[in-house]
């Protein structure tokens, strides 16, 4: 949705995960500290740096989670960089990463692929840069670590959200606050002021058909909106509700989405 409505703005370079194959496996070793800062940073000079610096737009963006969890580095290269952490309510992160991400995200085969990596990096290669394999893992020292072992797809994927979540605002408090803005999806798609907001602090022209954009779900490969059932309420409560908690989510019916 962010990639789209900021293409529409005048001057403008807006892209969705840029350069995803580079850096997803970039971000999940960066979290797992299978790779350093130094090197880290190396690639997304190459990539997103450079892409910066040879765009014709005045602005140059990329929404995309697996930049959550290179947030340090990206602040250290690029300076002028501004951070949007945009939040959306965890029980329909969850739901959508499940039900529309499928073998992409989290699933079985896939993330024993990369545990058994993670316990024996010599007699297991890492696995090729496709997005199904490069998700987190629950790190040594993790509330979750021992549990993450027996989790199932769902379970992992709240997991995801409120570790990733948790990151970005760890990462966030350690730059200045004209870099950063902290927004609600469901606030952007009901608030006019939310979205001139979102606009002057990314120093963009709003109009009014920018507001309307939020109105319609983007992206989205199967228009069709599943609530948690019983057992995944209970499953998400015990693994994000934390989160849910620090976002203000708390307490707030889980709604439908119509598209």
């Amino acid at each position: 949705m962010l990639h789209k409505v900021l293409s529409a703005a005048a001057n403008v370079e807006m892209h969705h995960e840029y350069m995803v194959h580079v850096v997803q496996p970039l971000a999940v070793k960066r979290y797992m500290g299978w790779t350093g800062a130094a090197d880290a940073a190396n690639i997304l000079r190459e990539t997103h740096a450079a892409a910066l610096r040879y765009s014709e737009a005045a602005h140059w963006g990329d929404s995309s989670n697996k930049l959550s969890w290179l947030v340090p580095e990206l602040a250290a290269l690029m300076p002028d960089a501004k951070f949007v952490h945009l939040a959306r309510d965890g029980r329909k992160v969850a739901s959508s990463y499940f039900h529309k991400l499928g073998d992409e995200c989290y699933d079985d085969r896939s993330t024993a692929i990369l545990a058994a990596h993670a316990r024996d990096p010599q007699g297991n290669p890492a696995p090729p840069p496709e997005k199904k394999y490069w998700w987190p893992l629950a790190r040594p020292g993790d509330p979750f670590e021992q549990a993450f072992t027996g989790f199932n797809q769902f379970e992992r994927i709240c997991w995801h959200w409120a570790e990733i979540n948790r990151v970005i605002l760890e990462s966030l408090a350690a730059l200045s606050a004209e870099r950063k803005l902290f927004t609600r999806l469901e606030d952007l798609e009901t608030s006019a002021e939310e979205v001139k907001s979102l606009f002057a602090f990314l120093g963009l022209q709003f109009r009014s058909e920018h507001f309307a954009q939020f109105a319609r779900p983007h992206n989205v490969n199967r228009p069709a909106d599943h609530l948690l059932d019983a057992s995944q309420s209970r499953s998400f409560a015990r693994i994000a509700g934390h989160m849910m908690q620090t976002l203000a989510y708390a307490g707030r019916p889980e709604y439908v989405v119509n598209y």
